[in-house]
């Protein structure tokens, strides 16, 4: 069976938020393992959690979970796209059939994700991004064959959006019922906000 593979990123300081996102309560569990949960129950083969920010205090949340491996980025103060290449070096030999991408701060539930990955595999598109009402949310799932291309990214050229925008024509939108694809909680407001629609 083809493998799906997700790296989460879960390396930054969380400034914006004044706490570690990745330790804030979600659904009777930590954020961190909430994202783990769901990606595994959503049909992910294989999770690469990236640390950096006060690793330690994240490590127990994950380990010894099935299916669950992470990598440390000790650059993770230079960008987003230092996480993403320390969790793409953490594949190892293993190039997955699709790839999945998700920071810590965007919980979804495995429902959107399961549903995201039945889409990119029955079209087959190089890209497939999740929209609400037109605009682009999170996780995107790429093909395998751009896991090279990934590797390239840099801080410059807007990281992963350059390698969408290579790619438009090989990009499947999926439009999704829910704002949920589009959550991002960088701040106390935009958490409580995400609470308030989860109920």
């Amino acid at each position: 069976m083809p493998e799906t593979t997700a790296i989460l990123l879960a390396a930054g300081e969380s400034r914006r938020m004044g706490e570690l996102k990745a330790l804030l309560p979600w659904q009777g569990q930590s954020l961190i393992s909430h994202q783990v949960s769901a990606l595994a129950a959503g049909g992910v083969d294989r999770i690469i959690v990236v640390l950096g920010y006060r690793q330690e205090e994240l490590l127990p949340e994950i380990e010894g979970k099935p299916g669950v491996e992470w990598a440390l980025n000790p650059d993770y103060l230079q960008g987003k796209t230092t996480s993403i290449k320390a969790g793409l070096a953490a594949l190892g030999g293993r190039l997955p059939e699709a790839l999945l991408l998700l920071n810590v701060d965007q919980p979804r539930g495995a429902e959107t994700v399961a549903y995201l990955l039945r889409q990119h595999r029955s079209n087959g598109p190089l890209i497939t991004i999740p929209t609400f009402e037109g605009k682009g949310g999170h996780p995107v799932v790429f093909d395998g064959a751009l896991v090279a291309e990934l590797g390239a990214i840099t801080e410059e050229t807007q990281g992963i959006r350059e390698v969408v925008r290579r790619h438009q024509e090989g990009t499947l939108r999926v439009e999704m019922e829910s704002a949920e694809v589009l959550w991002d909680l960088n701040t106390p407001e935009q958490y409580r906000a995400a609470l308030n629609e989860t109920g």
